[in-house]
């Protein structure tokens, strides 16, 4: 079974009650998510492994440590994903970004895929998945099937906020994928917003109704 870590953070969780707030205007609502992303990064991050190389420094040599290769992969499910992309490679510049487009049916709440753009060797990555907003679990359950189908096999997700559901959907279909959220809601209401939520975090980045 997939774990859920939930970072707990006090300056994430401060940036996230401003972010909830309706009054927050999109630019402010768009700099606290990259200030969150990169600071979720950390622990999305910390297990990476590290290999020892020769540097040395003005005063002598020594063996240092850096990230073993540079395999890593940020994808973002449009729209709403993409808010967190630049916080992540401000932690990871080496990373490649990919790209897959999903957008909810407002009758079924079904996902729909219409873009899917992705490093020639994502395979070979460790693949961070950024979506604000884990709701139903749809846009995202989708998301990692597509990877895998693509040969990937160390994916995890990133999200903001999810829902109850959303964690059960993913567990469900996804159990060796690990979550990671600033925080778990209450539930979903009748149109399968996060209570309390945020509202559309994709409106709220772009300014958009």
């Amino acid at each position: 079974m997939s774990q859920v870590h939930v970072i707990a953070h006090p300056m994430i969780q401060h940036k996230l009650s401003i972010m909830r707030d309706k009054d927050t205007g999109s630019k402010d609502f768009r700099i606290l998510l990259n200030e969150i992303s990169l600071l979720m990064g950390y622990e999305v991050t910390r297990d990476i492994p590290l290999e020892d190389y020769q540097i040395e420094t003005p005063i002598c040599p020594m063996t240092a440590k850096r990230v073993q290769g540079k395999k890593l992969a940020i994808v973002p499910i449009l729209r709403a994903g993409l808010g967190m992309v630049d916080g992540l490679l401000s932690l990871i510049p080496i990373a490649k970004v990919g790209h897959i487009g999903l957008y909810r049916d407002e009758t079924t709440h079904k996902p729909v895929v219409y873009y899917c753009k992705l490093p020639a060797d994502i395979e070979h990555r460790l693949v961070i998945v950024t979506d604000p907003m884990l709701a139903t679990g749809g846009s995202c359950c989708d998301a990692v099937s597509m990877l895998k189908e693509r040969g990937c096999d160390n994916i995890r997700l990133m999200c903001l906020v999810a829902a109850p559901e959303g964690i059960d959907a993913i567990q469900r279909e996804h159990p060796d994928v690990d979550i990671y959220v600033a925080a778990i809601d209450k539930e979903l209401n009748e149109n399968a917003y996060i209570v309390p939520g945020l509202g559309d975090a994709g409106d709220r980045i772009f300014g958009t109704k």
